[in-house]
């Protein structure tokens, strides 16, 4: 045993991916203070039994305002323009409670299915006004006990078209905006809508998340105008698109060159399987296209990548529940995806968005806040593949939530049931 001194809390026999065999977690004043094996301290004891610790899911794209409408609109629909048409319907009638009430629901499937951070889209713009960020500011203060959440605001159905939502943005990132986004393919003005949405990054420092190119079209997109912006702003690091469909639709060559031009201006891509694989191809009739990009091979090559919700029981996407790890799966799944590749699947999710979101607080080392989830496996191989059950999670060295296993009882001989208790 290796004396130490005192500690709030250890985690006791946690297997970390960058260890060959379990180790014990030191954590004093919410931070870890010790990484080593057999800590000797008193002090509280939480027992992981050599499963899987990780620091937690980070969800780097999702829309909290605008989830859970399934009972509020018709769902055939088989377009993007048809669910921006659907949302920007309702969207008039939500208040502040509405959307806190919606997003809290799945705030809290999140924490519970392992998620620690967040980046949420919030629309702005003439018809919703501020409420849905005022209701996500809410959500921030009031949850912050369990996830770290930012708010990216952005103008969903256009910004240089649609007079009044200039000032709301301003105003937005004057009161907390974290991250500024944009939707040029709604803007009849698509690089003047990105001109200025760099031009608020710059004024207010903040970083650059976008909406792009939500089609298979590869004749046409806004790419190359995102990394000249980016480039010319010295903004390289602090940029990121999600969905950027049309990369699917490229053949090789100019794949290579598309990634080559990512990895130079230092774009981050966003990968949203769900929304990608329902909106994409729908107007084929035979060997539809998958629409889905494939993140493990850009970040094979250079460019920095995330998998993440997007949109949870809505127009966009009727499905989900905010579980980033059957999100994992379901990606590998889709981009066939190979056993080698796993590891990089699992980044996805956890290391690779928290560069994307510039995150310098995350990660289980010394020093860094003591955020983590238990993953019901032995292995971390098994993570993406066997979609363990997450156990339990810690914020600060606080316990967030805990989920008991599943217990079979099979007969036995006595005619007595005994419980078997399955884990990976």
């Amino acid at each position: 045993m290796i004396a130490q001194t005192a500690f709030d809390l250890i985690f006791r026999n946690a297997l970390l991916r960058s260890s060959a065999a379990p180790v014990d977690i030191g954590v004093k004043d919410g931070r870890i203070a010790a990484i080593e094996p057999r800590l000797a301290c008193e002090a509280v004891e939480v027992d992981i039994g050599g499963r899987l610790a990780l620091p937690g899911f980070v969800d780097s794209h999702i829309h909290l305002d605008k989830a859970c409408l399934l009972g509020r609109c018709g769902h055939n629909l088989g377009s993007v323009s048809e669910a921006i048409r659907a949302v920007a319907g309702m969207k008039r009638d939500f208040t502040v409670e509405d959307v806190y009430t919606r997003g809290a629901k799945v705030l809290e499937r999140a924490i519970v299915h392992g998620t620690t951070r967040m980046r949420t889209h919030v629309e702005i713009d003439p018809r919703i006004g501020l409420r849905g960020f005022q209701a996500v500011k809410a959500l921030k203060r009031d949850y912050a006990w369990a996830i770290d959440l930012s708010l990216c605001v952005f103008p969903q159905e256009g910004l240089t078209n649609d007079p009044g939502s200039d000032e709301l943005l301003v105003q937005a990132l004057r009161d907390g905006g974290e991250t500024i986004g944009g939707c040029p393919y709604t803007d009849t003005d698509p690089n003047a809508h990105l001109a200025r949405v760099f031009d608020l990054a710059q004024e207010f420092d903040v970083d650059v998340d976008l909406h792009l190119d939500f089609d298979l079209d590869p004749s046409w997109w806004h790419l190359d105008e995102v990394c000249r912006q980016t480039e010319r702003r010295n903004y390289q690091g602090r940029v990121a698109i999600g969905h950027a469909t049309k990369l699917s639709a490229l053949p090789p060559e100019r794949l290579k060159a598309a990634t080559a031009q990512l990895a130079k201006a230092g774009v981050a891509v966003t990968v949203l399987p769900a929304t990608d694989l329902y909106l994409m191809g729908r107007e084929a009739t035979y060997n539809a296209p998958r629409g889905l990009t494939l993140a493990h091979k850009l970040v094979d090559n250079g460019v920095l990548c995330s998998v993440a919700t997007n949109n949870v029981l809505n127009p966009f996407t009727p499905f989900g529940d905010a579980s980033l790890l059957r999100m994992a799966n379901f990606y590998a799944n889709v981009a066939h995806a190979s056993v080698r590749d796993f590891d990089t699947c699992l980044d996805l999710v956890t290391e690779l968005p928290a560069r994307l979101m510039n995150l310098t607080d995350y990660g289980i080392e010394v020093g860094k806040p003591a955020d983590l989830i238990v993953l019901d496996t032995e292995d971390s191989r098994f993570a993406i593949a066997a979609l363990p059950e997450i156990l339990m999670g810690f914020k600060s060295g606080r316990k967030i939530f805990e989920r008991h296993q599943a217990v079979l009882f099979p007969p036995s001989e006595s005619g007595k049931a005994r419980a078997v208790i399955p884990h990976a």
